[in-house]
């Protein structure tokens, strides 16, 4: 998600759910590309890659709502 640094300070710093939201996804963000680093991966694994890919995108996909919905206010 590519977003303006000075308006997600801005949102981070107004928005406790975004802020959050951000945190969470920012770790499951570490941990995908974790797994994506690993040469050999277990059938378990990649479950819970794939669940933790699942979680990122939900995750990303309530903070650009809320982001949109930001956005929308300040205009």
């Amino acid at each position: 998600m590519d977003i303006n640094p000075e308006l997600l300070e801005k949102i981070q710093k107004d928005n406790e759910e975004f802020r959050g939201l951000y945190k969470e996804h920012t770790t499951l963000k570490k941990k995908v590309e974790a797994f994506n680093k690993m040469k050999l991966i277990t059938p378990e694994q990649e479950l819970e890659n794939k669940k933790y890919q699942k979680q990122k995108l939900s995750l990303k996909d309530r903070m650009e709502k809320i982001l949109s919905d930001y956005q929308s206010s300040i205009h």
